[in-house]
């Protein structure tokens, strides 16, 4: 993998911009943190964005923070929370969190330039920051316009401890003292989950998974969490059952910092008993090719979350062309503008009104799978993200050069 082979694809000019970015940063070094490596859109992002810094000439080291499942069962209600979802998070398990984060603070190396500390798991890791006098970077993936403000303002006072904050979306911002930064993520066109397959490995996939191929395939990938309300897509697909005969896919994994996705998994399951068209698939991590064949398979992709940081599927279906469906919520309504690139909706019936649409009126899905995939190559690619960061990171050194609208 190598950032000029990009070029066929942004075309030269971009590529070069990023080189001459990446050189005013020669000699820093960047420590990024999250909470895993594998599972979930930022390991994914990282997985891919690492090595492309790195030969840029940007030295990034990437390091994960380490705890038990009760960490984790905390720091998931953390998420939760800041997503607006009402749960009680007792000071016993603040103290845990905070423990949790002192230790890691002790035995991780923090040296470096520059710190990117990414989402809530690792963010207390800052009281570190004044012993060792570098700069820091705190990036939310999470949709936090309605957070439970009682965590907000006791997470408020680490995150001012930052020299910058990062969100996915202007809704998401709140109120800080220190400068925000509005940074959409982004997918990887070569990757193996996003590069073009041929016929014959997308039918080995179907048949791997006894998948037909002579009616429509409607189809959601996601982690098996609540907020991605896969309940409710199942609910969709059978009104649609009823006037137009297809098949649903629910494929997702679960992750190490995602204590509640084997729960979701078994209830998804026990709902779909009896339907031979319902497909529930548990992916192993990684699973690229498989979600690429399903996707590209697929006639119609859906994203039914209730919350939604940003929603990176939606970017994986559109820039596969395909037209896409999802909750008009958080970083999706950044991604589809309903009726030119794909369509929103609010409600189980009207996912379902959306769908029989886009089945009874292929002309029209495949206007907005051909906006879509211009949309993507335009803004959700990986190169625009690592634009930005590299901005973010030479604008921590210059703040009387930042531009503030």
């Amino acid at each position: 993998m190598s950032i000029n082979e990009y070029a066929p694809i942004i075309g030269k000019g971009p590529v070069e911009e990023l080189k001459i970015l990446a050189e005013k940063l020669s000699g820093k070094i960047i420590k990024i943190i999250n909470s895993t490596q594998m599972g979930g859109g930022v390991a994914e992002i990282l997985n891919r964005m690492v090595p492309l810094l790195n030969e840029l000439g940007v030295l990034t080291k990437w390091e994960v923070i380490s705890g038990n499942a009760d960490f984790f069962v905390i720091t998931k209600k953390i998420h939760n929370a800041l997503h607006g979802t009402p749960v009680t998070i007792t000071d016993d398990e603040i103290d845990l969190f905070l423990q949790n984060n002192k230790i890691n603070a002790e035995t991780m190396d923090l040296s470096g330039d520059i710190v990117f500390i990414h989402d809530p798991q690792p963010l207390a890791l800052v009281e570190k920051k004044k012993e060792i006098g570098n700069k820091w970077t705190w990036r939310c993936h999470i949709d936090t316009h309605a957070p439970d403000w009682k965590l907000w303002g006791f997470l408020r006072k680490y995150v001012e401890m930052y020299d910058a904050a990062v969100f996915s979306s202007p809704s998401f911002a709140q109120t800080l003292s220190i400068n925000k930064f509005l940074i959409t993520p982004s997918i990887d066109p070569l990757s193996l989950k996003n590069q073009e397959l041929s016929k014959k490995t997308i039918d080995s996939v179907l048949k791997k998974f006894d998948i037909k191929k002579n009616k429509p395939i409607i189809t959601q990938i996601s982690r098996f969490d609540r907020l991605k309300d896969p309940i409710g897509v199942i609910e969709a697909y059978n009104l649609v059952k009823h006037s137009v005969d297809c098949q649903l896919i629910l494929a997702g994994g679960t992750a190490i910092d995602d204590p509640e996705s084997i729960e979701v998994l078994s209830e998804v399951r026990e709902r779909v008993v009896g339907d031979p068209d319902i497909h529930v698939l548990e992916l192993e991590t990684p699973a690229d090719i498989e979600v690429n064949a399903l996707q590209r398979a697929s006639t119609i992709i859906l994203q039914k979350s209730i919350r939604e940081g940003f929603g990176l599927t939606v970017s994986e279906a559109m820039w596969k062309g395909k037209p896409v469906i999802a909750s008009a919520v958080g970083g999706i309504t950044l991604q589809i503008t309903h009726d030119y690139n794909g369509l929103l909706t609010r409600t189980v019936e009207g996912t379902a009104y959306a769908i029989k649409e886009l089945l009874c009126n292929k002309g029209y899905a495949k206007r907005l799978g051909k906006n879509a995939k211009e949309f993507a190559k335009q803004n959700l690619l990986i190169t625009r993200h690592i634009r930005d960061y590299l901005l973010l990171f030479l604008s921590l050194y210059h703040p009387e050069e930042i531009v503030h609208l």
